[in-house]
């Protein structure tokens, strides 16, 4: 069975929409989006990409039957920018993309799922979900979050910082043993460089294994020397 037909069937009924509302949507017959919820019918691209942007995930998210913690996802950005990885409190975009992912896979390292459930890409700066740009984008539009654009020897970076008025808001989503490893990762990268902390996820195994734009499997990461998960 395809992973993700239990979850778009869940997905529609939380959203209380009828099969004929949902066949209307991404233009196929009834009795066709039925045969897509048994299991008896392959959803195409186009009718995957509707149904994602109906029920407001990613494609791949869809694909793979693994809905992420976007509220948590988010959470655990604003807990990385509260536990001083840089002096003035301001964090590189891309350096704390990379926390993130660190926090993700060593937690499936020890416990076989991930915090947030993201999908991880590698690309050219990765590894990096699809939504990490639209929770950043997110987190600034609500005043969460305050990003500086700095130009450094004719390179452009973002630096990201929490904003004062957010510093009341409580972190509820992460237990205390995530809570715990994430302030591991924090201390053993502070005040260290981007590109090191690039060169070492790009030399880790689920990146390394990975071709260019695939979706990297958090499996992967328990193939990896200990000494080496974050």
């Amino acid at each position: 069975m395809n992973m993700y037909i239990q979850k778009v069937k869940e997905l529609r009924i939380e959203k209380k929409l009828s099969q004929e509302q949902v066949a209307q949507v991404i233009g196929v017959s009834r009795p066709t989006y039925t045969a897509i919820e048994a299991g008896k019918q392959e959803l195409s691209l186009d009718e995957a990409k509707k149904l994602a942007t109906l029920f407001g995930i990613g494609v791949d998210e869809l694909l793979s039957g693994v809905i992420p913690n976007m509220e948590k996802y988010k959470h655990m950005i604003l807990a990385y920018l509260r536990m001083n990885v840089s002096e003035d409190g301001k964090i590189p975009k891309t350096k704390l993309a990379k926390l993130l992912y660190l926090a993700d896979f060593a937690w499936f390292y020890d416990n076989l799922e991930s915090m947030s459930g993201m999908q991880y890409r590698k690309i050219t700066f990765g590894p990096v979900p699809d939504a990490f740009f639209r929770a950043i984008d997110e987190l600034e539009e609500s005043g969460k979050i305050t990003i500086e654009h700095k130009n450094t020897e004719g390179k452009e970076m973002f630096l990201i910082s929490e904003s004062d008025s957010n510093k009341n808001e409580k972190i509820q989503t992460l237990s205390e043993g995530e809570s715990a490893l994430m302030k591991k990762i924090a201390k053993k990268w502070k005040d260290k460089k981007t590109n090191e902390i690039v060169n070492f996820t790009h030399n880790q195994l689920p990146y390394f294994l990975c071709r260019e734009n695939e979706l990297i499997p958090y499996e992967l990461i328990t193939q990896e020397d200990s000494a080496l998960v974050y």
